[in-house]
């Protein structure tokens, strides 16, 4: 929500795994995604196709994530559609990447992160924190 301002300018679609919290930031037309992790496989293989069909329906020129597996799956079928991905670390994990941080790096066209102690020699880069 925090890059919402920058992002209103364009056509902008949402995706989240709550819709209630979208509604209450004035999104009333979130599309809804599973939430799924590593722990739970069958709900990231839901969580996938329906990334993809969100994804292939929209036709989006950029797809951007701030962190979790459905952000990480939307990133996926962005490149599967040829659009831009971007992935932007999420304010929860200062510590070390995580682990769809880690994917992120190699399959996002751009990664960024908000600690600087955490950039990479090439990627994932630090420009700054966004809060």
């Amino acid at each position: 929500m925090l890059l919402r301002e920058t992002l209103d300018q364009y056509d902008t679609r949402y995706a989240t795994t709550d819709e209630a919290a979208a509604r209450q930031r004035g999104i009333n037309d979130a599309i809804a995604l599973p939430d799924c992790n590593k722990d739970r496989p069958f709900a990231a293989i839901w969580c996938a196709f329906k990334a993809v069909y969100v994804v292939s329906k929209a036709r989006p020129d950029v797809v951007i994530s701030t962190g979790a597996a459905p952000g990480f799956m939307c990133i996926l079928a962005g490149r599967l559609t040829g659009a831009k991905t971007l992935w932007i670390d999420s304010v929860a994990n200062g510590e070390q990447l995580s682990m769809c941080g880690r994917l992120s790096v190699k399959f996002a066209h751009e990664c960024l992160t908000q600690w600087e102690h955490l950039k990479g020699e090439n990627r994932p880069r630090y420009e700054g924190a966004v809060l």
